[in-house]
């Protein structure tokens, strides 16, 4: 179990990884139950899914985080190291998104031979975001609370608390919200909310 988060960015981090690992585990559930011979969802489900996981880091998440990591890089070199693992991974992880876009359109064009490197790619994928998530949360995060003033921390929630996207100037949280939801709807429990039908 986590520790409680002391600080209004941690808590977002800690949010936007829960929300991000439950899109996850949606798409695996999803790929597990067609591979047990479950009725296998249709393409938009994982389209939905894919979405979410490509744009909810690259557009919102990825981008504090890396201001954090300089931040934090500025007041120890304690942590260089896993940072600099971190913004690797960053990198990495959007060519394993990429992958998994090519193995959906895979899928979607031959179910049958295109299902197997999918459920692969999404099985790689979950694995890589869980290490991923629990070096920010178990090494990078303690180290911030440790090393960051109370100035950093003012100007790190900030930045967590914006979500805005600095170009068009309007709020992409909105509809990351929406479609999250839409989502957990479709989603059987425990994961999400949809009964089994």
């Amino acid at each position: 179990m986590r520790p409680l988060a002391t600080h209004a960015g941690t808590r977002v981090i800690h949010e936007e990884h829960d929300r991000l690992w439950a899109v996850l585990q949606a798409m695996r559930h999803f790929v597990r139950a067609t591979a047990d011979g479950g009725k296998a969802p249709a393409c938009k489900v994982f389209r939905a899914m894919l979405l979410y996981i490509v744009d909810y880091p690259e557009k919102l998440h990825h981008p504090k985080e890396e201001q954090l990591f300089a931040l934090l890089q500025q007041r120890t070199g304690t942590v260089d190291e896993e940072i600099a693992q971190l913004s690797a991974q960053h990198v990495a992880g959007e060519a394993m998104v990429r992958e998994l876009e090519h193995q959906l359109t895979r899928y979607e064009l031959d179910r049958e031979a295109g299902f197997a490197p999918f459920a692969r790619a999404v099985e790689e994928y979950c694995a890589y975001s869980q290490a991923h998530m629990r070096l920010e949360e178990d090494i990078v995060l303690p180290a911030a609370d440790r090393f960051l003033t109370a100035q950093d921390w003012l100007d790190v929630d900030g930045w967590f608390a914006a979500n805005w996207d600095p170009l068009a100037g309007t709020a992409y949280k909105d509809g990351f919200d929406r479609l999250f939801s839409l989502i957990v709807n479709i989603t059987p429990a425990p994961i999400g909310l949809a009964s089994e039908a």
